[in-house]
């Protein structure tokens, strides 16, 4: 399997489409979760900006220096693209918070991502970005920042506010239940 130096250094020089298939199969996974995450659950939005990233990465390859992972040059592209959905007027990202609590405690893997997407319905755009790329996809704090351009100050609260909406939440509805 070929790198993804290599694969953008045959779409750049020989204009081989096809290379790009393979940064996009690579890819498509990641981004999509990330998305769906940002945006609560909502797939179909999602898989609206994931396919809307994808794009512009392909038009924009040439601006992508090698400096960092090709992945998190995908997230900062992706992340960027959310973000002028939602300014665009999307306010169907600020639903309240629709969980089957009796769920929290289940072992299956689908189940539990469902129920994190509902779970982040109760965060803020900007907790949900953040938290997102911190736990799910394990970056630092440090390369929030380097992604998203958000001071690191900002992204640490964001993170804990985050933290403490969602133990908030669990522990609330954990009590009723």
């Amino acid at each position: 399997m070929q790198t993804d130096s290599e694969l953008i250094a045959r779409i750049l020089t020989q204009g081989e489409h096809q290379a790009f298939n393979g940064l996009v199969v690579k890819y498509q996974s990641g981004v999509r979760q990330f998305l769906r995450r940002l945006t609560a659950g909502d797939h179909s939005m999602a898989d609206d900006i994931s396919q809307d990233v994808f794009i512009l990465a392909f038009q924009k390859l040439r601006q992508y220096n090698g400096s960092g992972s090709f992945a998190g040059w995908l997230r900062k592209l992706a992340y960027h693209r959310f973000l002028r959905v939602i300014q665009t007027g999307a306010c169907k990202y600020e639903k309240p918070c629709e969980v089957s609590w009796q769920s929290l405690h289940t072992k299956d893997s689908v189940e539990a991502d469902i129920l994190a997407e509902s779970l982040m319905k109760a965060l803020e755009p900007n907790e949900r970005m953040a938290i997102t790329l911190n736990v799910s996809e394990g970056l630092s704090h440090s390369e929030i920042t380097q992604i998203t351009g958000i001071p690191l100050g900002t992204i640490k609260s964001y993170i804990s506010r985050a933290k403490k909406k969602l133990s908030e939440l669990v522990s609330d509805r954990e009590q009723v239940a």
